[in-house]
């Protein structure tokens, strides 16, 4: 139902919302507040002031402008399932799923409400359940391409890759498609073939996909190029079955080659099975005139182990996969006889210990200004200890031994379930949380570990 606003309050809900849109936060709240000082009575106004205040951070307030809202319009399935998606972002789960029953109370039929419902019970854990509110999704509305992608992360995760390849096709449409002037590839013949693989998603998955290239050439086609992340692009030049790489910063041809193809998109055409997971390392190589520039400044004669506690701020779940503060690790750090160094990047790059340990620990983020540079003093290292960022993949990638810290809640799909190593990875070793933000439990398991893990290194050293 179309509602009809005065001519003052229709100016400034528009104002709102079109600053709402280029992100001017404050500016568009006063144009919403003087909009609901005049019409209080409006919904629609409460609604979009809560996702700002959602935005914001202010989520106690946001909370309390879709109750407004919904006073004011009980009826509306949408306002429900913006307030439960809120909830269930902030873990506050029984309330999650009172929002979506009641929208769907409202409207049985709705495809995003059940989808909804699915990534609760997703993140509870509750996989069954889950899948089979995406399906219903599905059988309501086999378009609904969100509830498909959501379906994609059950599969996955369960390692029924299968179908999980041909789900995350559901995933957001790529503009690589409307630049590039010669067909994406949907699995057609590749011996005698050019391809240009596409960048999509962040560093770790780029560096994780990239793997495929050599498969495609081992399939037969006679040249691979790869779009990238420019601070990638240096490394991934190294890297053997590839012939081009591009920085996505520089001006690509928009032809020149058979096929292009998302990186993701290639396990689903090249027939990728929990079986027959590609996983040959090292794939990735360091820069030996880096490397032997580390290798000077790494003083010490034990064994170099190093650290990463947290990730990219701006990736969804960052505040469960990210170790909130160094101190947490000073159990680790101290663990004798060993020189630990610090890969980690970011704000938390100068973080330091409230309380000192007796082993030093080498800063070195600041003078990694690339992947490049990462690798080459990673290839100086005998271990990686890391949460599940971008510095594991490379790790992986390089054949170093590395040990990835998991959390309990929402963690990525490609560790699978119940595994302590990974497929993918065959240097790797995972430790996850036994519950949401037990950080101390999983440390506790890491330095025992590694305390055992020195002894070997001793006696491997006395042979």
């Amino acid at each position: 139902m179309s509602v009809t606003y005065s001519p003052e309050v229709q100016h400034q809900f528009d104002e709102a919302n079109r600053l709402l849109e280029l992100g001017n936060l404050p500016a568009a709240e006063a144009h919403y507040k003087m909009a609901l000082a005049i019409a209080p009575d409006q919904a629609a106004i409460w609604a979009n002031l809560a996702l700002l205040q959602e935005r914001k951070g202010e989520i106690a307030d946001a909370v309390g402008s879709y109750s407004r809202a919904l006073a004011l319009q009980p009826t509306s399935t949408q306002i429900y399932l913006n307030l439960g998606v809120l909830l269930l972002n902030h873990k506050r789960f029984d309330d999650a799923e009172l929002a979506f029953r009641q929208a769907l109370e409202l409207t049985p039929n709705s495809a995003q409400a059940w989808s909804s419902l699915g990534v609760l019970w997703a993140c509870l854990k509750r996989e069954d359940e889950a899948e089979a509110c995406y399906r219903h999704a599905l059988d309501i509305d086999p378009h609904y391409h969100r509830a498909r992608f959501n379906l994609s992360y059950i599969l996955m995760r369960q390692g029924r890759f299968e179908e999980g390849w041909a789900a995350r096709e559901a995933r957001s449409d790529d503009p690589l498609g409307r630049y590039f002037q010669f067909p994406r590839w949907q699995g057609e013949e590749i011996s005698g073939k050019s391809f240009l693989i596409g960048f999509e998603a962040g560093f770790g998955d780029m560096l994780h996909f990239c793997r495929y290239a050599t498969l495609l050439k081992a399939q037969g086609a006679n040249r691979v190029s790869l779009v990238c992340h420019p601070p990638l692009k240096t490394l991934l030049q190294r890297m053997p079955t590839l012939d081009d790489v591009y920085g996505y910063d520089e001006a690509v041809p928009q032809t020149g080659w058979d096929y292009w193809c998302p990186p993701m998109s290639l396990p689903l055409y090249l027939g990728t099975r929990l079986d027959n997971i590609p996983h040959h390392v090292p794939y990735l190589f360091a820069d030996a005139l880096k490397a032997a520039q580390w290798q000077d400044r790494l003083e010490g004669t034990g064994p170099r182990v190093g650290l990463v506690w947290q990730g990219n701020a701006a990736f969804e779940n960052d505040k469960d996969r990210s170790i909130p503060a160094l101190d947490l690790l000073s159990p680790v750090l101290m663990v004798p006889g060993i020189q630990f160094v610090s890969l980690q990047k970011g704000p938390a790059e100068s973080a330091r210990l409230v309380e000192p340990v007796p082993t030093s620990l080498f800063a070195a983020g600041p003078e990694l200004q690339s992947f490049d540079d990462t690798a080459a003093l990673i290839s100086n290292l005998d271990l990686i200890i890391t949460v599940d960022t971008a510095v594991a993949h490379l790790a992986g990638a390089m054949g170093k031994p590395c040990w990835v810290l998991l959390p309990d809640f929402r963690p990525d799909w490609r560790w699978l379930t119940h595994r302590t190593d990974s497929p993918w990875y065959p240097t790797f070793k995972l430790y996850w949380q036994t519950s949401a933000g037990d950080w101390q439990t999983l440390i506790n398991a890491v330095v025992q570990d590694l305390q055992h893990w020195v002894e070997m290194q001793r006696v491997e050293a006395k042979r």
